[in-house]
């Protein structure tokens, strides 16, 4: 389980960014808390989601994207092997 704190959102920031993402907070009428924007590596989020939404948007946007490994250092295959874990809890 991923705690709710300001570290975990900034390990998913970093994890995303290793791999070419790049994450923005921005305002808008988002039904969710983060979208990926078609055929770029762009991740928008709602800049006014909370603290648990947006490192939950984050989470499951990290899951569900192919992560080369060759660009990540241990800590962060670690990271992404356990959120990986995580989805097969749910």
């Amino acid at each position: 389980m991923l705690t709710i704190t300001n570290h975990t959102l900034e390990k998913l920031e970093m994890l995303l960014k290793t791999t070419g993402y790049k994450v923005r907070y921005e305002k808008g009428n988002f039904k969710t808390g983060a979208c990926l924007l078609q055929h770029s590596k762009i991740i928008v989020v709602n800049k006014f989601s909370g603290l648990e939404s947006k490192i939950l948007a984050l989470s499951e946007l990290a899951r569900d994207l192919e992560m080369d490994y060759n660009l990540l250092d241990d800590k962060q295959v670690a990271f992404h092997q356990q959120l990986q874990q995580i989805k097969l809890e749910l």
